[in-house]
């Protein structure tokens, strides 16, 4: 029976704000928590990209679930020994119930240092050499490394959880699907596909963690649940690389003209049909994951939270 997660989104909210959704997260029945590590938001419309790892230091006080970056890109923006030290620390933090989910970034956060955005075959290496170093620091031994992409030299870390932090990696497609197999703790994807999780599986991922998340948005007003993932979403419906490629919010802006308020209602979950929800996130758990993480779009977060108690959350249990 797969765990039902909530999604903290770091691009919609502040961090007093995400706090207050992971207590009723917690309240409200679900298991674990996801949270977005960004620079940036999508669009000026979300409006907030608050530090990811102060507010996990937050968090670890507040709840008492697990949590996992979804995800981290350890590889431009930020050093794999410094994205090491910090999984470290907030394990520590949550008495080892932390996870590390990391994958190959976006332009959005990752070029803001003005250095260049390298191909999709470049950034697996980085992310590959990214991993070894940080799994080589979290031992709490010194490391000395001097790789393709990174230097590292005598650098230990002191503050080390009883076990090597978790790291899951997230893929779209069968090149970092493979590496997810073959390295990974655990695989991350943002659809339902059957396939991928297979591929994960018989590539060398075996039976662990498989995750995978999804936006909603609850309302008692269908047509104004639409207006507002379109409103603040709509860059999620883009096509193709862009979501990797895009260097800022407003280039996501002027792209996301092109997606409608059709599309939107075509593809995603708004509303308060309680079958509706249900079967999104049963499609999830029918291709073969372990790990099931929602969020909420819209603005009524109390409303969304007592639906999911009362009318979604019991029926993903008793039907599983």
């Amino acid at each position: 029976m797969p765990e039902y997660g909530y999604f903290l989104s770091c691009e919609q909210y502040g961090p007093a704000e995400l706090i207050e959704q992971a207590r009723m997260a917690e309240q409200a029945g679900f298991q674990a928590l996801w949270i977005s590590d960004h620079y940036h938001p999508w669009n000026g419309e979300q409006g907030q990209s608050p530090f990811v790892w102060s507010v996990i230091g937050a968090l670890s006080d507040a709840v008492s679930l697990p949590v996992e970056t979804a995800v981290t890109c350890p590889t431009v923006r930020v050093h794999p020994a410094v994205v090491a030290q910090a999984a470290a620390t907030s394990a520590v933090m949550t008495d080892g119930r932390f996870r590390l989910g990391v994958g190959t970034g976006e332009a959005l956060n990752e070029h803001i240092l003005g250095d260049a955005w390298p191909a999709a075959h470049v950034r697996l290496e980085m992310l590959e050499e990214a991993i070894l170093i940080m799994r080589r620091l979290f031992t709490g031994e010194e490391v000395n490394h001097h790789g393709t992409h990174y230097t590292v030299e005598n650098a230990r870390l002191y503050t080390v959880p009883d076990e090597p932090v978790p790291i899951d990696i997230s893929g779209f497609g069968p090149a970092a699907t493979k590496l997810a197999a073959r390295v990974g703790d655990g695989y991350i994807t943002m659809m339902p596909d059957a396939s991928m999780v297979e591929q994960y599986r018989k590539g060398g991922g075996g039976g662990r963690l498989v995750s995978g998340g999804t936006k909603v948005c609850y309302d008692t007003d269908r047509d104004a649940a639409v207006r507002t993932v379109h409103r603040l979403w709509a860059n999620e419906l883009l096509p193709g690389e862009l979501g990797q490629v895009l260097p800022s919010p407003k280039h996501f802006e002027q792209a996301q003209t092109l997606v409608t308020e059709d599309m939107v209602r075509s593809n995603r979950v708004c509303g308060d049909d309680a079958d509706e929800h249900v079967a999104e996130l049963r499609r999830f758990a029918d291709a073969g994951f372990d790990r099931v993480y929602v969020n909420q779009i819209g603005p009524d977060l109390r409303g969304f939270f007592d639906f999911y108690r009362t009318k979604v959350l019991p029926r993903l249990h008793e039907e599983s």
